[in-house]
């Protein structure tokens, strides 16, 4: 029997939090669990969970509850939830916590925050931490069906280079791995053939990567490269792996946008997204806007939360400058 989404999430995230934060998540029931996104700690701070519909904080006994009743985490619950995350060994993980997250089995990220030590400037490593976010992966296989007609080319059996965009927390990363899955095991049913694919995850967030393994299903024909920058790692995979397609998430810098030209120009279709709430948005960041007035992206998807993570509003056609399917959702 096949395991739902909230029973493989309990089961891998409970062993990592510390005994007395665990034993409060376990008194949750499957229905609160598929609804958790986030689950926070924060020293001296009341226990509380991030959820489709809002927060949720509990109490000692595992209820709902005010700031006031809730659970307080103390330094002992953050220690020991660190210490079994990784396993014992933070200095093995000395550039996860220069990052600000980790990794763990099933592509979960927990996301850390403290004290910075800086060398030269930059971000040496984390100490003395304070908070953490477990923030947990859910896959939704066949989120991509429904777009996936509107992205493959009239002629030749193609596929448009694609842009997600959404604010933060709509679902477009969950749609970016999906359509990874899909060009790479091809989908007969909609004529696109497979194709061999190309994912740079600079954040672990795409795969999930748990010591270089991807934990999250991204494709039998994908090279996943884990916590490159996204424009050397594009490069890099370009010249090792003759992608036919690019896939990776949320660019912005210049150094992005420059490695989507690249590809381009090589004839690999890239899919990636990016931060916006709306097109417009997209026409503040320079290097974002240079590659939308150069029409490197003919299809530009537009998510957003009015109907629940992943709605999509709009499949903009940019040489068109319309919406080709006002009903899409």
């Amino acid at each position: 029997m096949v395991k739902n989404v909230s029973s493989r999430a309990t089961e891998q995230v409970l062993p990592l939090v510390a005994p007395r934060v665990r034993e409060i998540l376990k008194r949750l029931d499957d229905k609160t669990w598929g609804k958790i996104e986030e689950i926070r700690l924060r020293e001296g701070g009341p226990l509380q969970l991030c959820r489709a519909g809002g927060e949720l904080m509990l109490s000692p006994a595992g209820e709902p509850a005010d700031a006031g009743r809730a659970y307080r985490v103390e330094e002992e619950d953050i220690t020991l939830t660190l210490q079994l995350v990784s396993k014992c060994s933070l200095y093995a993980f000395e550039e996860e916590l220069r990052r600000g997250y980790l990794t763990v089995p099933g592509g979960h990220r927990v996301g850390l925050s403290g004290k910075a030590v800086l060398e030269k400037g930059y971000i040496k490593v984390l100490r003395h931490l304070s908070s953490m976010n477990f923030r947990i992966a859910r896959e939704v296989p066949g989120t991509a069906e429904k777009v996936l007609p509107y992205l493959r080319a009239p002629q030749g059996g193609g596929i448009f280079s694609t842009l997600i965009i959404s604010p933060p927390q709509a679902g477009k990363t969950t749609l970016l791995r999906d359509i990874v899955r899909c060009l790479s095991d091809g989908v007969p049913g909609l004529r696109i053939k497979p194709r061999k694919v190309g994912l740079v995850d600079e954040r672990s967030e795409i795969a999930g990567c748990f010591e270089g393994s991807p934990q999250l299903q991204v494709g039998k024909r994908t090279d996943v490269l884990d916590s490159a920058p996204k424009g050397e790692g594009m490069m890099l995979l370009l010249r090792s792996m003759s992608p036919e397609v690019m896939a990776t998430d949320e660019i912005g810098r210049e150094e992005d946008a420059a490695a989507v030209e690249e590809m381009v120009n090589a004839g690999v279709t890239v899919v990636t997204s990016a931060h916006a709430s709306y097109l417009e948005e997209l026409y503040h960041r320079p290097s974002i806007r240079r590659l939308l007035e150069q029409e490197v992206f003919p299809r530009i998807l537009v998510l957003s939360r009015s109907r629940g993570a992943g709605t999509i509003e709009q499949v903009f056609d940019p040489v068109s400058e319309k919406n080709i399917l006002p009903r899409l959702s």
